[in-house]
């Protein structure tokens, strides 16, 4: 007879509890999508949240209860769940500490034919712009364990001048003087993305203003 003996289904669901708790504890936000990365069954991530050893912060992200979180934190959760969009005006000054907006949206830039993403939370707004503009100006910010796509200081202004119909050009200029005052962006930054995003000759008065 053999002396190996099968780990019995309970002991089995037991440990991918244990290995998916200890994978939730590396990290602030989990995806389901990881513990399938893992080759772990997502039905222990269900087990968890009924046991209360885990949350369910949003579709597919859970978390541990009670972890300390980051004021950003609802930029990390629609980030880990709109891949392909960048943080983007009012929730982006707020990440680079700019002017005094605090949007209770996420704002964040899609490609222009993506599907409008349907978040049960958090409220986003979304903004739609050409895959070049997507890709220019972002940098990483990893907020509560997730790498989030944000448009730097430079950009985040010219984009308040660009969509000063959404936000409104008093935002833009408070964008504008705050930044500049901080000293979160140079001037040849700024041309450059004023230039790209072809509101230039729309900025030059006001830069030419807060420079003078």
């Amino acid at each position: 007879m053999s002396a190996i003996m099968k780990a019995s289904p309970a002991v089995s669901a037991t440990s991918h509890e244990q290995q998916v708790l200890r994978l939730a504890r590396t990290r602030k936000l989990l995806r389901a999508r990881e513990v399938t990365q893992h080759g772990l069954p997502t039905i222990a991530l269900t087990r968890l949240v009924q046991a209360g050893k885990l949350e369910r912060v949003a579709r597919g992200l859970y978390g541990i209860p009670g972890a300390k979180t980051s004021e950003h934190r609802s930029l990390a959760e629609v980030s880990a769940r709109v891949p392909k969009g960048v943080v983007c005006l009012l929730s982006a000054l707020r990440v680079h500490e700019i002017g005094t907006q605090a949007p209770f949206e996420v704002w964040i830039a899609i490609p222009q034919h993506m599907v409008t993403p349907r978040l049960d939370q958090p409220a986003i707004r979304v903004v739609r712009m050409s895959d070049a503009a997507l890709a220019e100006g972002v940098e990483k910010r990893t907020i509560d364990g997730v790498k989030v796509p944000v448009f730097n200081a430079a950009r985040t202004v010219v984009d308040c001048f660009r969509f000063r119909n959404k936000i409104g050009l008093d935002v833009a200029l408070e964008a504008l003087r705050d930044g500049w005052r901080q000293r979160k962006f140079t001037l040849d930054d700024l041309w450059r993305h004023a230039t790209s995003g072809r509101v230039a000759n729309v900025m030059r008065p006001y830069i030419e203003a807060i420079t003078a």
